[in-house]
């Protein structure tokens, strides 16, 4: 299965199960900014450092603190055998990033 670039490889599952997926590192898509079609560099979203003094962190340690251990029951087992992949587009021309909502893969594979 191959479109807009993107080759899919799958064994006879569902579309929403892609186990292997590549992707070329530059594509022609619509910037919301330039109102054209340009060119614009794939990447994943990476997840920023968390901040220490967050008032969620702090009240987590909070609960945390003295006897009891765990606020919550801790996860014994896994649900889930993947991973959504959020992919991030930026413009060549204006810079700005857009987003496309994550999918399930177990690998994704960006060429250049």
């Amino acid at each position: 299965m191959n479109f807009y670039g993107l080759s899919i490889f799958t064994l006879n599952y569902p579309i929403e199960l892609i186990l292997y997926m590549k992707m070329q590192k530059e594509l022609r898509k619509f910037c919301p900014k330039c109102k054209t079609h340009t060119t614009q560099a794939v990447s994943t979203y990476k997840k920023g450092k968390d901040r220490k003094g967050a008032q969620g962190a702090r009240r987590h340690a909070e609960d945390k603190k003295g006897y009891g251990g765990q606020k919550f029951p801790e996860l014994k087992r896994t649900a889930k055998t993947t991973k959504k992949v959020t992919l991030k587009y930026t413009c060549k021309t204006c810079q700005r990033k857009t987003m496309k909502q994550g999918m399930r893969i177990r690998k994704l594979e960006i060429q250049a």
